[in-house]
């Protein structure tokens, strides 16, 4: 930010602004009210004058954008307002909390303050922040929806960011803020935060798919035109007042798919969705006023049996509460209709907000927001829990997918997808957890490592001879059930970091080598692991065996696999005589990846295992040492988030010397000779030396993996392309991870 006095232009620009936001509360907040609002933005408008962003506009549109995102696109009242326009004060200027609870009010003090901590970036300090804002969640909520407002603005404006900065808070937006919106029940926040970190993430991708969705929009509008007007008839003939709306999915949900499922744009059957919003009638319940325009619809168009989803009958977590149904409709094309009263309607656009304002209509109790936010006090109850570790679990229940499943009374309990016997035990008690040996599922014996179904009901059995086991961790999925196993293992923990010191230090006098920082490095990037801690406990809970180290302290620290390069710092080439030195790393530049060794030192990643031409960030180890990671990996996702300040900007160059190993993968029908014709594809088409080769069939149908030297990219989709066209191949992709 820079200091600058406001031109005319300023005063006029920010005046249309302030005009707008004016426009959007005189909709729903009293005139009273207004005047409230006009005060907070004068005091704003006063303490941030002459204040620039990176973006060269006045800093004050900054606040008044946040503002007017909160009322018109999450629906929040007045005090969320006045917040939102005084939410950078404290962080940026000389006035403190004290000020703003008494020129407006404690609660509006309470909620800045709670926006103030959650500044910045999630680097550890910032985990720790975010744990503690936290804290306000419970007591209002308003904090979060307020940071997501805020959030989803400097998403509308990270152009104006460096490279590094914009990978840094996409990272971010795309690890924390996007989960939370969609737990939130913030549909349309939560799309848009997707598709911008995509932007930014992925450029080439973005730019592709867009361009894509508007080259086929105007076949789209044709086939929704004549996919309605049936509709529409209908449902007027019922006397239904109703409105009828298409979209297509987002840019990253296709994306997303599209990567999930290795399959092109074209190969995405339900790209198109059409909504159905009906005013409901008070004398008839809404489910089966849904059901009743279900059924109309089904009447002209065929449904898909095994795509019809009642979010009625069971709301989601967050929740949304559809009728879906995927039709089949003109052209042969599939069309999936979603069925909303209007209240239903915007609780789905609103979230949150919109669920206080409607709850404890249509059944009272506890909704599953409610349970949510129990859940969380829960987690927050945990003095002991590191930062970064909750920020982790707290993830894991935002994102999931929810299952229904049952207690053996009819008691409904709502669990992310791929829960567990064990996480099922946990969610009712601790102690139900701790002594759980297994379940009866419909009268069968199940392991506590079983995974739920939707519909299941369970009976936990339990011993009190059982104790929480070392291998439970890696099958549990809830952050409940993760934290009370850790629980149950943290007053031996230091027992097993011990006992695993000992085992290491037996192999070493074994094999008559003194232990030094670069062994150590080698048994932990052999089993993937970040710090000795991490190594000595797994080997003292017996979840490694160390058996021979020999053959791991013999490897080679430069490999095929993992091996260290250099970074051109774009200065001109070095004289061939010239013997290069490490070189500080400076963040802000853009490093491009070369063959050559030249400045600053740089690994691959082994979870995502990237080759030249794939999109590529570098997370700093040191000031000198570079690895780095496709963009789309999960673990670098989750370093942008955490570790933000650590992320520089990478790029590759040409790279045609150097082969690195990759793994693919193959589906198809077999027939005699087709090995054959697949290896001379590889070899002799497209010269490209395989390693190893494995093929299995089963009832006429092989499957095979290969590991191959591939130069980059390019050279990679060009023979996929090719082995695509033997007769039989069904499906060729390529697996990222090469260890799994």
């Amino acid at each position: 930010m820079t200091k600058n006095l406001q031109s005319e232009a300023d005063k006029r620009l920010i005046k249309d602004y302030f005009d707008n936001l004016l426009e959007a509360c005189k909709k729903q907040i009293a005139p009273e009210n207004i005047e409230l609002i006009k005060k907070a933005f004068k005091f704003a408008n006063k303490a941030h004058a002459g204040v620039r962003r990176k973006s060269g506009e006045p800093y004050i549109i900054h606040p008044i954008a946040v503002a007017h995102i909160v009322v018109s696109e999450i629906g929040l009242g007045s005090k969320s307002v006045i917040a939102a326009l005084l939410h950078d004060i404290v962080e940026d200027t000389d006035y403190t909390l004290e000020d703003i609870s008494g020129l407006f009010s404690p609660k509006i003090a309470q909620i800045v303050d709670g926006l103030t901590k959650l500044s910045g970036s999630f680097d550890s300090s910032q985990a720790e922040n975010f744990k503690k804002m936290l804290l306000t969640l419970s007591e209002d909520v308003r904090v979060i929806l307020i940071k997501l407002a805020d959030r989803l603005h400097n998403m509308r404006t990270l152009e104006s960011m460096p490279a590094h900065k914009q990978l840094k808070i996409a990272g971010e937006t795309l690890f924390i803020y996007a989960p939370l919106a969609h737990r939130l029940g913030l549909y349309s926040i939560k799309t848009q935060l997707e598709d911008l970190s995509l932007k930014y993430e992925h450029p080439d991708a973005y730019e592709k798919i867009n361009l894509q969705l508007r080259d086929k929009k105007e076949h789209r509008d044709y086939l929704v035109n004549n996919f309605i007007a049936p509709l529409e008839t209908k449902l007027e003939n019922e006397g239904i007042d109703f409105s009828i709306t298409s979209r297509p999915k987002s840019i990253y949900s296709i994306w997303n798919k599209m990567q999930k499922k290795g399959v092109s744009f074209n190969e995405i059957y339900d790209i198109l969705a059409v909504r159905i919003v009906f005013k409901s009638k008070d004398e008839i319940s809404e489910k089966r006023q849904c059901f009743d325009v279900l059924s109309l619809i089904t009447d002209i168009y065929k449904p898909k049996p095994d795509r019809i989803r009642d979010w009625i009958t069971i709301p989601k977590a967050n929740g949304y509460e559809a009728l879906h149904v995927t039709v089949m409709g003109p052209q042969g094309k599939w069309v999936e209709v979603q069925i909303r009263t209007v209240r239903m309607d915007e609780i789905a656009e609103r979230g949150f907000a919109a669920h206080f304002k409607y709850k404890g209509k249509d059944g009272e109790g506890e909704s599953e927001l409610d349970r949510w936010l129990i859940r969380i006090r829960e987690m927050l109850r945990n003095p002991e829990v590191d930062a970064l570790e909750f920020l982790d679990e707290f993830k894991l229940n935002l994102f999931s997918s929810e299952i229904v499943v049952f207690t053996p009374k009819g008691k409904m309990i709502t669990l992310p997808k791929n829960s567990t016997v064990l996480d099922f035990a946990y969610d009712i008690h601790t102690d139900l957890g701790n002594t759980c040996i297994g379940a009866k599922i419909n009268h069968k014996l199940v392991p506590v490592s079983h995974s739920l179904k939707s519909g299941d009901q369970i009976e936990i059995l339990t011993s009190d001879k059982q104790q929480p086991q070392p291998n439970w961790l890696k099958f549990v999925v809830t952050a409940k059930a993760k934290s009370k196993v850790r629980d149950a293992f943290k007053l031996t923990q230091k027992k097993h970091i011990e006992k695993g010191r000992d085992i290491i230090d037996t192999e070493f006098k074994k094999l008559k080598i003194i232990p030094n920082s670069n062994t150590i490095r080698k048994i932990l990037n052999h089993y993937g692991l970040s710090n000795k801690e991490q190594l000595y406990s797994q080997i003292g809970m017996s979840i490694l065996k160390i058996d021979d180290l020999s053959p791991i302290l013999r490897k080679k620290s430069e490999n095929r696999l993992v091996k260290y390069w250099r970074l051109s710092l774009n200065r001109g080439r070095k004289k061939e005589e010239e013997t290069p030195t490490p070189h500080k790393i400076n963040k802000k530049q853009k490093y491009l990846l070369e063959e050559k060794q030249n400045d600053v030192e740089y690994s691959l990643a082994r979870c995502c295992n990237p080759i030249p031409g794939d999109e590529v960030l570098g997370y700093l180890v040191s000031d000198e040492n570079l690895v780095i990671h496709k963009t789309k990996c999960p673990e670098a996702i989750k370093l942008m988030s955490s570790h933000g300040d650590k992320i520089v900007a990478v790029e590759w160059t040409p790279f045609k010397v150097l082969s690195y190993l990759t793994k693919i993968t193959m589906q198809g029908f077999d027939r005699i000779g087709i090995v054959n014709e697949i290896t001379n594809v590889i070899s002799k088409q497209h010269n490209i030396n395989m390693r190893s080769i494995n093929f299995d069939t089963h009832d006429g149908v092989f499957e095979g993996n290969m590991f191959l030297y591939i130069h980059n990219t390019e050279d990679l989709n060009n023979l996929i392309a090719s082995l695509m066209k033997v007769k039989g191949m069904e499906h060729v992709e390529r697996i990222e991870n090469l260890y799994e």
